[in-house]
């Protein structure tokens, strides 16, 4: 199903879009928390620290794919808005040259620097074996991923939010299965952990593909499209690498935190990681409402009804707010029930550890919402140098107060430097908005 984004309801057409989407990245999520869940269960807490560390690294890594294709979207989107089904199936075609030949480049790096990589993350002795051994299987999946992330931005700019729901639900079903199988029936470890996400992320990335080749016809470059475009390279580029950009800088940022918990040891290192599952899950659907913004205002960006931009920014802000402070209340409320979830009663430091993270960073989701709606309305517009900018001060603050207050008041000051990033860059990207977007906007009218 196609949604036009340019007329109706605001608020309902923005929900009925992001709801399979939010269904879609909660599905996402059991990727990696079923392989945490079960072996912080079965294996020990050194493989929940293996792999939680693995999760950071393997988000940085996707996050570069993703961000080209969340770039390559919003140019999608912008065509589909104007109309222009010519220099839209041309974008695609580019698009995926582009990415498909930055994916092999990153896979091939990855393989020929892991242990450098791993030095870098500061990964401890009793860790480090096992989180290798994970890291040299899931990397495999890397092209998956590109495959997924990739048809799944067309399939979302073309308004169809759907069918890379029901690709992803299968996938993440089949991963838990083949979880449960492979690490309590054949005792494979970590690396059956491993090998079962791979198996699920080609079961999602190829059966998208498949299914946007085979149903979606129309979108298909055909042999007039198949022409080297300079013009729309350079605009694929600008909109795909600064967005890839913003993405890896924010996950570099998370990777360089993760390098100072790993410096305070396993409980530490094992409750971050259950903890970050649960931050995870937590915010991840005003995640998906950023993207869904980001799509809703580039559609009528190119379409030029910049009245309904600015109406749908008011709407979309008290949204976000309201669901931010509801997911708020819940998770420091049940910060315990929710990390034995993880982790065993037993383990009395790792749960201290993780309820204390959960309740200094819950309470401020409404930052990490507010920046995903301005990263998204800064990819619409095409100015996704200000996403960038945003994300350095995000992290950069994040980064530098992390380093300089755990060397003060210890790993808690790792926790609060994370919401003060957040609300730092919110504050600079509404002062630029109001300053030198919302002018330009009704300009444009």
């Amino acid at each position: 199903m196609y949604r036009d984004l340019t007329k109706g309801n605001i608020t309902k057409t923005i929900l009925l879009f992001v709801l399979p989407m939010i269904a879609g990245n909660l599905l996402q999520q059991f990727y990696n928390i079923a392989d945490t869940l079960i072996v912080g269960r079965f294996i020990g807490k050194d493989a929940l620290a293996a792999v939680g560390s693995a999760f950071t690294l393997m988000t940085f890594l996707t996050s570069i794919q993703l961000g080209l294709s969340m770039g390559a979207g919003a140019a999608f989107s912008i065509y589909q808005g104007k109309g222009d089904q010519k220099r839209l199936k041309s974008s695609i075609l580019h698009a995926f040259g582009l990415i498909f030949v930055i994916t092999v480049l990153l896979n091939t790096a990855v393989y020929l620097f892991i242990d450098p990589i791993m030095g870098f993350l500061n990964v401890p002795g009793e860790v480090y074996s096992l989180m290798r051994e994970y890291l040299w299987i899931i990397f495999a999946g890397i092209f998956a991923t590109f495959l997924y992330n990739f048809f799944s931005c067309l399939l979302r700019a073309m308004g169809n939010s759907s069918v890379p729901l029901i690709y992803l639900g299968i996938s993440a079903c089949l991963n838990i299965v083949l979880d449960l199988v492979f690490v309590l029936v054949f005792h494979w470890g970590v690396g059956g952990a491993a090998i079962a996400t791979v198996i699920a992320q080609y079961v999602s990335g190829i059966g998208l593909a498949g299914y946007t080749f085979f149903r979606c016809r129309n979108l298909w470059p055909g042999s007039d499209d198949l022409k080297w475009d300079r013009n729309i390279l350079r605009e694929i580029c600008s909109l795909s690498i600064l967005t890839c950009i913003q993405q890896s800088v924010m996950n570099f940022g998370i990777l360089m935190v993760q390098g100072l918990v790993n410096s305070f040891g396993p409980a530490v290192m094992a409750a971050f990681a259950a903890a970050v599952k649960i931050d995870s899950f937590a915010y991840m659907p005003v995640q998906d409402f950023g993207n869904a913004f980001s799509t809703f205002v580039a559609q009528n960006y190119g379409a030029g009804k910049m009245d309904r931009i600015r109406a749908g920014i008011k709407k979309c802000i008290v949204l976000t707010i309201v669901f931010c402070i509801l997911v708020s209340a819940v998770v420091v409320i049940f910060a315990r029930p929710l990390m034995l979830i993880f982790v065993l009663p037993q383990e009395t430091e790792i749960l201290s550890i993780g309820v204390q993270y959960l309740r200094v960073v819950g309470v401020f989701y409404w930052g990490i919402g507010c920046l995903f709606l301005l990263y998204g309305l800064y990819r619409a517009i095409k100015r996704p140098g200000m996403s960038v900018v945003l994300t350095v001060i995000s992290l950069g603050t994040r980064v530098a107060l992390a380093y300089l207050l755990s060397a003060w008041i210890g790993v808690i000051g790792i926790w609060v430097s994370i919401p003060i990033g957040w609300i730092l860059a919110d504050l600079v990207g509404a002062v630029y908005y109001r300053l030198r977007v919302r002018g330009s906007l009704s300009l444009r009218e």
